[in-house]
């Protein structure tokens, strides 16, 4: 079965990154898909990063990524020793919904750094919402999957760390780090341990069904149950983008798989596809970022054959809200995507 977790190799990058970073949003920036959970700073290593020179002086760098040239950081134990930035974790949105009941398959590599302490308790954990803590500090979250006994490196650098789950929910993002305190974490200090907290790169991580594969239940309102009628204006669901941005996330692609689905079943049915936004903003911008939006998921139904003759797009800005903008719930309702069946 495919691996739900886009962006596994920490390969692609939203951003150029320049130098290390002080705040996990400039990680958030730099990362594609990839999200620090706090305030807190993951590192990126690659090509194109240069590690600050007293760092480099402490081993940082060093390791080749496990695949492809790129991967990431996190200091997972030091905080009683007054380590800034003592906890971070990387966070993503998993490209389609944990399962209640459906086992999985669950590993990432992990290697030491060289001069830190190793520790154990590094692991996952899955929410159904976005963790985000304006703070530095541990988060207090209990992990689906944790490795107890230390880790510590292997001949070649890397180790493979896997797990075998039943999902207990539904889930919508993957969290990765050691989410238990520093008095209840087993140390051991290698033998050139310069370093007094615990530093680990992250690299390929997957996350797949195991089969028998559980039949997903449909709500009422799930786009394959609903009516096609011609004049008829139908809300897409879990479509995803980045905050003032029009590149699709991948957890949009299950419910534009299934509007592709439904065009192919139904060849002489057009559609407009429409973007609308909140009323934050100046409303030319607003205008602009709808339509491009209601552009890119054309885009995608036509990438995925759907004859572009059937399609048409256009955004309407905050000019047509359907909730009150007052609120933040009535905002996000605000922000979406939908389509008018032009012809059945």
């Amino acid at each position: 079965t495919l691996n739900i977790v886009p962006n596994p190799g920490f390969e692609l990058l939203a951003s150029a990154p320049v130098g290390w970073f002080f705040k996990g949003e400039h990680f958030s920036e730099a990362m594609k898909y990839w999200e620090s959970p706090t305030y807190a700073s993951p590192d990126i290593f690659g090509p194109e990063i240069r590690v600050p020179s007293h760092w480099a002086k402490k081993g940082f760098g060093k390791q080749k990524a496990h695949n492809g040239s790129r991967m990431v950081g996190l200091t997972c134990y030091g905080c009683t020793d007054g380590k800034p930035h003592c906890r971070e974790y990387i966070q993503i949105q998993l490209s389609e919904p944990l399962v209640p009941e459906q086992r999985y398959a669950f590993e990432f590599w992990v290697a030491p750094l060289s001069n830190s302490l190793l520790i154990s308790n590094l692991g996952a954990c899955f929410s159904e919402d976005r963790i985000f803590s304006p703070t530095d500090k541990v988060l207090d979250i209990q992990p689906e999957v944790m490795v107890y006994e230390v880790v510590g490196p292997s001949t070649k650098g890397w180790r493979r760390l896997s797990a075998e789950f039943k999902a207990p929910k539904v889930a919508n993002y993957l969290l990765i780090g050691n989410f238990l305190a520093d008095s209840l974490t087993t140390v051991r200090g290698q033998d050139e341990a310069l370093l007094n907290f615990g530093y680990y790169y992250i690299d390929d991580v997957n996350l797949h069904k195991i089969e028998p594969l559980l039949e997903v239940p449909l709500p009422e309102d799930d786009l394959t149950k609903i009516t096609l009628e011609e004049g008829k204006v139908i809300r897409l669901r879990d479509i995803f983008f980045e905050t003032d941005k029009y590149e699709l996330l991948p957890r949009s692609f299950v419910e534009l798989n299934k509007l592709t689905g439904i065009m192919v079943k139904n060849p002489g049915m057009s559609i407009e596809v429409r973007g609308h936004t909140d009323n934050r903003g100046q409303k030319p911008y607003n205008l602009y970022l709808s339509r491009k939006r209601a552009q890119a998921v054309a885009d995608y139904l036509i990438s995925n054959g759907i004859d572009s003759a059937r399609i048409q797009h256009r955004g309407y800005g905050d000019s047509q809200p359907i909730a009150d903008n007052s609120s933040p719930e009535g905002m996000q309702y605000n922000r979406r995507v939908e389509f008018l069946i032009l012809k059945k």
